[in-house]
Parts: C-alpha cells; structure tokens; sequence
C-alpha cells in the first residue's frame, strides 16, 4: 500500500473529532436530571408512578428519573402516612419536585461585556422574603413541581461563559435560605 498522506490527514480528523466528543461528553457537558428536594428537617417517603418507594431525609436531595408527560407522586410522612397524592406534568429535561411545599427561588445570574451589574439589578422587580426588598427580580415557588430553570439546586452557577456577544442569561432554583445566603453574599449593595 502507499503511503497516502491524503489518508492519513483524514484518519487523524476523524480521531481528534471522536476525542474532542469524548472530552465534551465525559467532562463539560453538562447532566440533566431530576430531584426531589427536601429543605426541611423532617423525613420524607415518595412512590412515584406507583414505582419502588423512595426516601429522602431532612436538608437533602435525591436524583430520580422521570418520564416524560404525566406523573404521579405519593408522599408519606415519618411514619409513612399519606400526607397526599398528586400529580404533575413533565416536558423539560431537568425538573425539581417540592416534596415539602416550601419557598424556593429562581434567580436569572446576567453574563456579558460591558455589564452594570448594580444597575442592572436596580432596574428588576424586587422580590419581598420575609417583608425585606430584594433587588434582582427572582421569582418565588413554592408548587409541587418546576422546570422553569436552567441550574438545579446542587449546581452552581458557570464562573465565566464564553463567546458572549450581548448580555444574556442563566437561572438557578435555590431554597430560601441559599437563595439568602447568595444574595448577601454576591450582591454588595
């Protein structure tokens, strides 16, 4: 066989392409998910879609997995009695279910050039917790279930996105008292 540098050009293409997928996949991409959070200090017991039983405990979480459309959950107390029976609907591919019914808050991080975060903030809604304004327009839940966020209560915000042309943004699900702690924390009013 020759030595056909045309070839041998291609067959290294197709290498590094295949690594810089596995690299992508293994290590940056990012992982979709479901949780049932559980901010409280009581136990918690679920079935959800009549499945196994679940258990998630005071101030955790549980990954699970969902299908997509109609799903039904059962939630018992300590003492595995029923506190309720609900259902709700799924369409995303990352989701929260509020075991414990208690206020979480989805706040939009802004990224981008030339950025006045201080002003930019002043111009959002204020959010009222516990009768003080909070500057940055998140948005309280307190439902069953959500989707309507990009990073799920254990993620944190990405530190620098790249390839930024204008100002855009990405919104994250914390319970109250993180949601706090972050706002005392990155903001400096």
């Amino acid at each position: 066989m020759k030595n056909n540098s045309s070839l041998k050009g291609l067959l290294i293409a197709v290498a590094v392409f295949i690594i810089a997928f596995g690299i992508y996949f293994l290590f940056l991409a990012k992982k979709n998910y479901y949780v049932v959070d559980n901010p409280t200090p009581n136990t918690y017991y679920y079935k959800i879609n009549n499945g196994s039983e679940g258990i998630v405990a005071g101030g955790q979480f549980v990954h699970i997995d969902l299908n997509q459309g109609k799903n039904s959950i059962k939630v018992f107390d300590q003492n595995k009695k029923l506190l309720y029976d609900s259902a709700f609907e799924v369409n995303k591919i990352r989701g929260l279910i509020n075991i414990a019914h208690q206020d979480y808050y989805v706040n939009d991080q802004y990224y981008g050039y030339n950025l006045k975060k201080d002003s930019l903030l002043l111009a959002l809604d204020k959010t009222m917790i516990d009768g003080k304004a909070y500057y940055g327009g998140a948005r309280r839940f307190n439902k069953l279930y959500t989707e309507d966020f990009y990073y799920n209560v254990d993620e944190d915000y990405d530190k620098i996105i790249k390839n930024i042309q204008q100002v855009e943004s990405r919104s994250k699900i914390f319970r109250k008292q993180d949601y706090l702690n972050y706002y005392k924390e990155y903001y400096k009013f």
